[in-house]
C-alpha cells in the first residue's frame, strides 16, 4: 500500500539533494580502538568490521559489500536500548518487533523479511551474536549493552553466512576482555511524559587482566525496570511493565603469539506484560464492534493484561590459531544456546474475553564453524574456506481460548533440525586496480517435524510444549513429515580501485531461505492450506556500488536488483472459527530493485553532517497463490505490494561539538522517514508511515571520566504497530471486526549518566 505522497517524486527529489542530506552520528562506525576519539574527526576514523571473515577484520570502506555499522560510541550517542532503536538509522533496513510475542524479530532489508511469530519460520535476515547464528526469531530483540559493534550487511550473504540471509545479516559483537583495567557504569531514567510509568536502566562492565599478558576477564551486568509506557483504557492503569536482567562473563586466554581463546557466557531473563493490542478499522472497512480507536493514536483497551516470561543461556568459544601456511589463521567458533518463552496475549484487542492465546517455545541449538583465512602469491590472493554445522530442536505449543473459554483450540509442533555447510571464497588482485571475488557454499539440510493441528483439537485441551497446569494430556500429532534439501550459493564479483579515495564493486550472488513447516496450523483444509512443507526461497542478486572518501568525507552508494523465486509468505486470513488463520506457502516470483546513498562529511572540526537515503520498488513477475482472496489468480494479485517493503527510507541530522573548560558539549539530532508499507499480502493491513525526530545533548567531563546526557527519542511521538492483523467481522456468533495491532512505545525523554575508569 503506497504512501499518500508520490513516492517516486519524493525519491527523485531526495536523490538530488543527497549530498547535502544529514543524519545523526554516524552511518559507518564499528570496531575501533578502546580509546574513544573526541570531536568531529572521530566520526571519520578508520572503521574495522568482521563481515568479510578475514583475520583481523577489514576497513569497512575497503569491503566490497553494502554495510552500515555502529561502534560503542555511536550506540551510546543514539541511546540504543534494543535493535529496534536502530531501525531508523539505516537505509532500506527495518529491525522491527512483531509485537505479538515481545522480542520476536521481523527484520527486513531491501524489502525482504518475514511477518510472523511462528518459530518454525526461517528468517530472511540472519542474526549472529559473536559469530553464533540465532536459529529462531524469538529472543532476538533483547536489550543491548556491552557491545563492541553492530554491523548490518545489506543484500544476500550466502557464501560466508549460509542460508536465511536472502535480505542480509545483522552481526552483533559484544566486548572482549581487555588487557588493561576498565570499569564502565551507566544509569538512565526515562519516561513517555504521559503520566504513566517510568523506565530505569543500570549496567556495569568490569574488565581487565587476571594474569598479565596471558589471561584477562570481563563481567557485565544489566538491569532494566520498566513500569510501563502505555495506559490501558480498560482500567486507566499503566501498561507494559517489564523487567530484564542479563549477566555476561568472558575470559580471553593468550598463552603465546599464535593462540587466542575467548570464552563468553550469557544468561538472561525478561518478565512482563503482554502486547498492547489496538483495535482500529480494518482493511475491509469494518470497525471494531466493541472498541475502535484511531490508528494514529496510542489508545487501546484490553481486559487481558497478558504476560511474557523469557529466559536464555548461551555459551560461545572462539579459538584463533596462527599458522605459517599462507601466514594464515584458523578460527573455530562453537556456540550453544537454550531459549524458553511463555506468553499470553489478548488477540481480540477489546475489553471482552473473545480471543486470548497462550504460547510456549522451547529451543536449544548447537553450532560450530571451523574456517581458515590466509594470503598467497605475495598477498595477491586472500583465501577463506571452512565448514559449518548447526543443529537445533524446537518445541512450540499454542492454546487459543475463544468466546470466554467456551471454545478452545490447542496444538503446535516439534522439529529436529540439522544443517551442514561447506564454503570457499577467494579475493584475487589481478593488478593494482582490478580484483575478482569468487565464492561458493554448499548446504545440506534436514528437518523432522511432528505437528498437532489446532483445528484437530477443538474443545479437546492438550499441550505440546511448556508448563501448562490446566491440562495434562499430550497433543496427538496428526502430521508427521521429513524435509530434506541441498543447494549451492555462488558469488562472482569484480572490484576496481580508481584511486586511493574511490573504489567500485559489482557482483552477482545467489542465496536461499530454507523451506519448512507451519507449527500454527488452523486451516480446516489441511490438504491445500495445511502444515506444509513449503520449499526453499531463492534470490539472485545483482549489485553495483562505490565507496569513496572525497576530502574530509565518506560517500557510498549502491544500486541492486533482486530476483526472487518461490517467495515464502505467511498469508494471514481473518476466520470466524479460529479468529485468524496463518497459511505459509511459496506464493510468487518477484523482482525488487533499489538504490542506496549515504554521506558523512565533516564541514569543520566541530560540525558534522551525515545522511542516508534508500529506495526500493517491486513487482510480482509470477503469482501462484490467491493473495487477495478473491478466488482467482490474476493481475489483481500481481499488482499488490510485497509486505514490509517500505519504498522510501531516509534519515537526516547533525552533530555539533563544543569544546569547554571541563571537556566537551555534544549536540545530536536526527530526523528519519520511512514510507507506509503493506503488512498483509492482500494489502488490507498496513504499517504506518513514520516521521521521527531524535535529539540529545551530552556533557563530557573528561577529567572525571563521566558523561551526562539528556535525550529524547521519537520526539514526534509517531505511532508504530508491530503488525496489523485483520480480525473477522464475526467470531462465532459474536460481532468483532477491527484489528490486533500491537503498539510500540512512542516518545521517550530521559537522562543518562555514564562514567569510565
Amino acid at each position: 500500500m503506497k504512501s499518500p505522497r508520490t513516492v517516486r517524486s519524493v525519491f527523485l527529489s531526495t536523490l538530488s539533494v543527497a549530498a547535502m542530506s544529514v543524519a545523526g552520528i554516524p552511518v559507518a562506525m564499528a570496531q575501533t580502538d578502546n580509546e574513544s576519539t573526541s570531536g568531529a574527526q572521530g566520526i571519520l576514523d578508520v572503521v574495522v568490521v568482521t563481515a568479510t571473515k578475514k583475520a583481523g577484520g577489514v576497513d569497512a570502506q575497503d569491503a566490497p559489500v553494502a554495510i552500515t555499522a555502529f561502534g560503542t560510541d555511536q550506540l551510546d550517542a543514539f541511546q540504543v536500548r534494543n535493535m529496534g532503536d536502530l531501525s531508523f538509522k539505516m537505509p532500506n533496513i527495518s529491525l522491527d518487533d512483531i509485537g505479538t510475542a515481545p522480542g520476536s524479530a521481523n527484520f527486513a532489508i531491501r524489502g525482504l523479511g518475514v511477518n510472523s511469530s511462528i518459530p518454525s519460520i526461517e528468517p530472511a535476515v540472519g542474526v549472529f551474536v559473536d559469530g553464533m547464528y540465532l536459529g529462531i526469531n524469538q529472543g532476538v530483540i533483547t536489550d543491548t549493552f556491552d557491545l563492541e559493534s553492530v554491523e548490518a550487511l545489506r543484500g544476500p550473504q550466502g557464501v560466508l553466512f549460509g542460508r536465511n540471509v536472502t535480505g542480509g545479516a545483522i552481526l552483533i559483537n559484544t566486548m572482549d576482555p581487555t588487557d588493561e583495567f576498565v570499569f564502565q557504569g551507566k544509569v538512565a531514567a526515562e519516561s513517555g511524559a504521559r503520566g504513566t510509568g517510568a523506565n530505569f536502566y543500570a549496567q556495569a562492565v568490569l574488565s581487565g587482566p587476571i594474569m598479565e599478558d596471558v589471561l584477562s576477564g570481563k563481567i557485565a551486568v544489566y538491569q532494566n525496570e520498566d513500569d510501563g509506557w502505555f495506559e490501558n483504557g480498560f482500567d486507566g492503569q499503566p501498561f507494559g511493565e517489564n523487567q530484564t536482567t542479563v549477566v555476561r562473563g568472558a575470559l580471553k586466554f593468550t598463552p603465546n603469539d599464535v593462540l587466542e581463546l575467548i570464552l563468553k557466557y550469557e544468561t538472561g531473563d525478561t518478565e512482563g506484560e503482554g502486547p498492547a493490542g489496538q483495535s482500529h478499522t480494518n482493511g475491509f472497512g469494518v470497525d471494531g464492534q466493541i472498541v475502535n480507536f484511531d490508528r494514529d493514536s496510542f489508545d487501546f483497551s484490553i481486559d487481558e493484561r497478558g504476560s511474557n516470561d523469557s529466559e536464555w543461556d548461551q555459551f560461545i568459544v572462539e579459538a584463533n590459531i596462527g599458522v605459517p601456511f599462507g601466514d594464515g589463521t584458523i578460527t573455530n567458533i562453537f556456540g550453544w544456546r537454550e531459549f524458553a518463552q511463555l506468553t499470553t496475549s489478548d488477540i481480540d484487542s477489546t475489553p471482552a474475553f473473545l480471543f486470548h492465546a497462550d504460547a510456549s517455545i522451547e529451543q536449544d541449538q548447537v553450532s560450530n564453524e571451523l574456517r581458515y583465512n590466509g594470503t598467497f602469491f605475495d598477498g595477491a590472493l586472500n583465501f577463506t574456506t571452512g565448514a559449518f554445522f548447526f543443529e537445533q530442536n524446537i518445541n512450540y505449543g499454542e492454546a487459543r481460548r475463544l468466546l470466554g473459554g467456551a471454545s478452545t483450540q490447542d496444538g503446535g509442533g516439534v522439529q529436529d533440525h540439522r544443517t551442514i555447510g561447506l564454503f570457499v571464497q577467494g579475493d584475487y588482485f589481478l593488478s593494482d586496480r582490478w580484483g575478482v571475488n569468487v565464492g561458493i557454499r554448499y548446504t545440506d539440510e534436514d528437518k523432522d517435524v511432528w505437528i498437532a493441528s489446532l483445528i484437530r483439537n477443538i474443545n479437546s485441551q492438550c499441550v505440546v510444549a511448556g508448563n501448562d497446569n490446566r491440562v495434562s494430556r499430550q497433543c496427538s500429532f496428526d502430521f508427521v513429515d521429513q524435509f530434506s534439501t541441498d543447494n549451492l550459493s555462488p558469488k562472482i564479483g569484480l572490484t576496481y580501485e580508481a584511486n586511493e579515495s574511490l573504489r567500485f564493486y559489482g557482483h552477482w550472488a545467489r542465496a536461499f531461505r530454507a523451506g519448512g513447516y507451519n507449527f500454527r496450523n488452523t486451516a480446516i483444509d489441511t490438504v491445500n492450506l495445511g502444515p506444509g512443507p513449503f520449499e526453499d526461497e531463492q534470490i539472485d542478486s545483482f549489485e553495483i556500488g562505490f565507496k569513496s572518501e572525497p576530502g574530509n568525507a565518506r560517500f557510498n552508494g549502491a544500486i541492486f536488483l533482486n530476483q526472487m523465486t518461490d517467495l515464502q509468505r505467511e498469508i494471514n486470513l481473518a476466520d470466524p472459527i479460529a479468529g485468524v488463520v496463518q497459511v505459509i506457502r511459496n506464493t510468487a516470483d518477484a523482482d525488487i530493485w533499489g538504490i542506496e546513498l549515504d554521506l558523512t562529511v565533516s564541514l569543520t572540526d566541530n560540525f558534522v553532517f551525515n545522511g542516508a537515503v534508500g529506495y526500493v520498488d517491486s513487482d510480482y513477475s509470477n503469482v501462484i497463490f490467491d493473495l487477495n482472496g478473491d478466488g482467482v489468480i490474476n493481475g489483481s494479485d500481481e499488482s499488490l505490494d510485497i509486505p514490509r517493503l517500505a519504498p522510501l527510507t531516509l534519515n537526516a541530522g547533525l552533530s555539533y561539538f563544543v569544546p569547554t573548560g571541563f571537556g566537551e558539549v555534544v549536540f545530536n539530532t536526527n530526523y528519519a522517514y520511512r514510507d507506509e508499507a503493506a503488512y498483509t499480502d492482500d494489502n488490507r493491513g498496513f504499517l504506518n508511515e513514520q516521521n521521527r525526530l531524535d535529539a540529545s545533548i551530552s556533557f563530557d567531563f573528561v577529567d572525571a571520566g563521566a558523561r551526562l546526557t539528556f535525550y529524547g527519542n521519537n520526539l514526534s511521538n509517531e505511532v508504530q504497530h508491530g503488525n496489523d492483523t485483520q480480525l473477522p467481522s464475526l467470531l462465532g456468533p459474536v460481532p468483532l471486526g477491527g484489528t490486533f495491532a500491537p503498539l510500540m512505545r512512542g516518545r521517550r525523554i530521559g537522562m543518562e549518566l555514564q562514567w569510565d575508569f
